[in-house]
C-alpha cells in the first residue's frame, strides 16, 4: 500500500501539502479532487519520485511499477502501434535481453529471455496493443501511422494507451478524458473497471468519477481527506462533514463567550476570584476549533441577449468540409430560440467542423446558411486556449474586445466585469501565458459575456474547466435566454442543459431520439455490429405520437398535402410548444428541487432529533433546546409543503395551457 505522513510538499513559495497523512490501499480506484491549482499534480509527481517531500514520509512498495500517462507531446516517427507497445516495460526489457542473447550466441540466454518473453505476453502483445487503439478511437489504417502523422490530440490518446499498455501495480491518470469523445470515453471506462491495480485519477468530469471510483481524496487546504466512495458520495458526506463541523465551532464558541463573560464579571471580586481564575485556566486548556472556511464558489450568468430571432438559423443542404473535401453533407436543419441542442457523434465524424462553419471560422462548401435577423454568436472553440495572446492580460484582451467587437465600455468597467471571473488585482494584467489552463478558460467565458449573445456555439468549452467552474457553466446555460449548440465529451453537462441531440455520422447529421444513456446502449449495439461484421444499426428516430419526446425542428417549407410534410410541421409546431412550457416552468421547476432538498434535509434532522429524545441521555436544558429545534422545523415542513403544492399546481396549469 502507500502511506503518505506529515507531508509537507512546497513548490516555490507556495505550499500545496501541510502535514498531510493518506493511506491508499492495493486495488483502490481512488478519484483525486480539488480546485485548479490546489496542487494535485504536484501530488503526483511526489508519488513518481519527480518531486521530493520537504518533510514527512512517502512509503510506496519499491517493486511497483507505475504507469502514468506522459504530458509531453511525442515528437517520433514510430508507429502508433509500436510507440503503445514501447510502455509494456517487461515486454521490452524481454525484447532487449532476447537481442543480447542472440548477438552474443549464448544458448541458455536466449532460452531465458524467450520464457521472459512469454510471461509478459509478447505472443499477444501487439493484438493488445491495437485493441487499446481501436478503444480509443483510431482507425484501422492508423495502426502503423507514424505518431508524427498524428494531431495533439490523438497523439495525447496514444501516451494514454501507452500508459494502460504498462503492466503497473500504480496506475495514475491526469484528466485522461480530455481529449476523448463520449465513445471513447465509454470504453475507457470498461477498461479501468476491469484493472486489478491501485488507480488515482485526477478528473472534472463528475459522472466518469462516480463510474470508475470506489475512494475520493480530497486535496483543500494543503491537506488531503479521504472518503469512502464515489464523488457523488463524497459530496454527501463532506456536507454533513462541514455541517457537524459548524455546529461544533458554534457550540464552542458559545461556551467561551459564557467563560469570557464569568471572567469578566467576577475577576475583581474577592470571594470569585478563584473561580474567575478557574475559568481562565480552562480558557487556555480549550483546544480552538476553526470555522468552516471554504473557497467562495464560482458563478456567472450571460447577459440576456438583446434579441431573439426565430429561427435563428435555417440550414438548406449545407456541405461542411476543408478545402475539396467534404465531411459533413446535407444538412437540412432548423435552429429555433430557445433550443438547447447536444451534438453527438465520434471524432472525427465532424462535429467541430459543423460547429466551425456555423461559426463562420469556416466556410461552406455548398448550400445555403440563412441567419436570423440580429443573431449574434458566441463560440467557444476547442483551441480557443490556443489563440489568446500570451503575452497580454486579462485586461488587455477585453480593452481590444470592447473596442473592436463591442459593446464599448471604460477600463473600470471592464475591470469589474474581469473581477466576477475572479480576475482582480495585479491578476488583471498578468501575462495570459502565465495562466493556468482554468484561468485561462474563465477568460474565455468572460469574453463570451461580453459579447451578450444569443446563440453560443460551445466546442468542448469544460477541457480546462474544474468541477466547480462546470456547475457554475451548467447553471448558467439553463438560465441563458438564447439557444444552446453544444458538444461535449462531459455527460453532466449534457444531460443538465441538453433537450434534443443531433448525431453526426456517416457524413451526415440526423436527430437522435434519446437520451445519453439510449446514446450508449446504440454505440454498444454499434461495436458488436462491427465486430460480428453486420450491418450497424440504425439511429433512434423520433416518433410524433410520443409528447415526452423532443423532437428537432424541421427546415421551415410551405405547407404540403404529403404526410410527410405534416408530420414535419407537426414535429416542429410541437417543438416550439414543449421549449415554451419548458421555458415557463423552468425557474418553478428549479425551485421545486431546492425545497424537496431543505425538506430531505429537515426530515433527517428531525429524525436525529427524536432519537436522542427517546434514547433518554439528554439533559433537561438539551432536552427543552431539542423540542424548541423540532417545532421550528415542523413550522418550517409546513410552509415548503404549502409552497409545494402551490408551485406544482402552477406548474401544471402552465402545462395544461400549453
Amino acid at each position: 500500500m502507500i502511506t503518505l505522513r506529515n507531508i509537507t510538499l512546497r513548490r516555490g513559495v507556495k505550499v500545496v501539502l501541510q502535514n498531510a497523512s493518506v493511506v491508499l490501499q492495493p486495488g483502490e480506484k481512488v478519484g483525486l479532487i480539488g480546485r485548479n491549482g490546489a496542487g494535485k499534480s504536484s501530488l503526483f509527481a511526489l508519488l513518481t519520485n519527480r518531486l521530493q517531500a520537504d518533510n514527512g514520509d512517502v512509503e510506496i512498495p519499491p517493486r511497483w511499477r507505475v504507469g502514468e500517462v506522459a504530458q509531453n507531446m511525442p515528437e517520433t516517427e514510430d508507429g502508433a502501434t509500436d510507440f503503445v507497445l514501447q510502455g509494456d516495460t517487461p515486454l521490452m526489457a524481454a525484447h532487449a535481453a532476447l537481442a543480447a542473447a542472440e548477438a552474443s550466441g549464448d544458448g541458455h540466454a536466449i532460452a531465458d529471455a524467450h520464457l521472459m518473453l512469454d510471461e509478459a505476453g509478447g505472443f499477444d502483445a501487439r493484438s493488445r496493443a491495437q485493441a487499446l487503439l481501436l478503444g480509443l478511437g483510431f482507425r484501422n489504417e492508423q495502426l502503423d501511422a507514424p505518431v508524427n502523422s498524428f494531431s495533439g490530440g490523438w497523439r495525447m490518446r496514444l501516451q494514454l494507451a501507452r500508459a494502460l499498455m504498462c503492466p503497473a501495480e500504480l496506475l495514475l491518470l491526469d484528466e485522461p478524458t480530455n481529449h476523448l469523445d463520449l465513445d471513447a470515453l465509454v470504453w475507457l471506462e470498461s477498461w479501468l473497471k476491469r484493472f486489478d491495480g491501485l488507480m488515482v485519477v485526477i478528473s472534472h468530469d463528475r459522472e466518469f468519477l462516480d463510474a470508475i471510483t470506489r475512494v475520493t481524496v480530497h486535496l483543500d487546504e494543503c491537506t488531503l481527506t479521504r472518503y469512502g466512495g464515489n464523488y457523488s458520495a463524497f459530496e454527501e458526506m463532506r456536507a454533513e462533514r462541514m455541517s457537524l463541523q459548524q455546529a461544533a465551532y458554534s457550540k464552542q464558541q458559545d461556551r467561551i463567550a459564557h467563560l469570557q463573560r464569568f471572567i469578566d464579571r467576577f475577576k475583581a471580586k474577592a470571594s470569585k476570584a478563584r473561580q474567575a481564575q478557574s475559568r481562565v485556566k480552562a480558557l487556555a486548556r480549550m483546544e480552538k476549533l476553526a470555522p468552516v472556511l471554504t473557497a467562495s464558489d464560482f458563478e456567472f450568468e450571460f447577459r440576456e441577449p438583446a434579441s431573439l430571432p426565430n429561427p435563428m438559423l435555417t440550414l438548406d443542404g449545407l456541405v461542411c468540409g476543408y478545402g475539396s473535401t467534404a465531411i459533413v453533407q446535407g444538412v437540412s436543419r432548423s435552429v429555433l430560440a430557445g433550443q438547447r441542442i447536444g451534438i453527438l457523434g465520434a471524432n472525427g465524424q465532424g462535429k467541430s467542423t459543423l460547429v466551425k462553419t456555423i461559426a463562420h471560422s469556416l466556410a461552406p462548401l455548398s448550400g445555403q446558411m440563412t441567419e436570423g435577423k440580429g443573431l449574434v454568436i458566441g463560440y467557444f472553440a476547442q483551441q480557443e486556449l490556443d489563440v489568446l495572446q500570451l503575452d497580454d492580460g486579462p485586461l488587455m484582451h477585453m480593452v481590444r474586445l470592447a473596442r473592436d467587437v463591442g459593446p464599448a465600455a471604460r477600463e473600470q468597467e471592464l475591470r469589474d466585469f474581469l473581477g466576477r471571473f475572479r480576475f482582480t488585482g495585479d491578476m488583471v494584467t498578468q501575462a495570459v501565458g502565465s495562466l493556468s489552463g482554468g484561468e485561462k478558460a474563465r477568460l474565455v467565458l468572460a469574453m463570451l459575456v461580453w459579447q451578450r449573445p444569443n446563440l453560443l456555439l460551445l466546442d468542448e468549452p469544460t477541457n480546462h474547466l474544474d468541477l466547480t467552474t462546470r456547475e457554475a457553466l451548467s447553471i448558467a446555460l439553463n438560465e441563458f435566454e438564447g439557444t444552446v449548440m453544444l458538444v461535449s465529451h462531459d455527460r453532466a453537462l449534457l444531460r443538465e442543459t441538453c433537450d434534443e441531440f443531433w448525431l453526426v455520422s456517416r457524413g451526415g447529421v440526423e436527430p437522435f431520439d434519446g437520451d445519453l444513456d439510449d446514446y450508449q446502449r446504440w454505440l454498444l449495439d454499434v461495436s458488436r455490429a462491427a465486430a460480428r461484421g453486420t450491418e450497424p444499426p440504425p439511429v433512434p428516430k423520433a416518433v410524433v405520437a410520443a409528447p415526452a419526446t423532443v423532437a428537432v425542428a424541421a427546415t421551415p417549407k410551405p405547407a404540403a398535402k404529403a404526410a410527410s410534410g405534416d408530420r414535419r410541421d407537426d414535429r416542429k409546431q410541437s417543438a416550439q410548444a414543449r421549449q415554451a412550457v419548458a421555458n415557463r416552468t423552468r425557474p418553478l421547476r428549479n425551485e421545486l428541487a431546492q425545497i424537496d432538498a431543505r425538506l430531505e434535509k429537515l426530515g433527517a434532522e428531525r429524525a436525529a432529533l427524536e432519537a436522542r429524545l427517546a434514547a433518554g441521555t439528554m439533559s433537561g436544558a438539551d432536552i427543552a433546546e431539542a423540542g424548541r429545534q423540532l417545532n421550528h422545523a415542523a413550522a418550517e415542513v409546513a410552509m415548503l409543503e404549502e409552497r409545494w403544492l402551490d408551485l406544482q399546481t402552477r406548474i401544471e396549469a402552465i402545462q395544461t395551457e400549453g
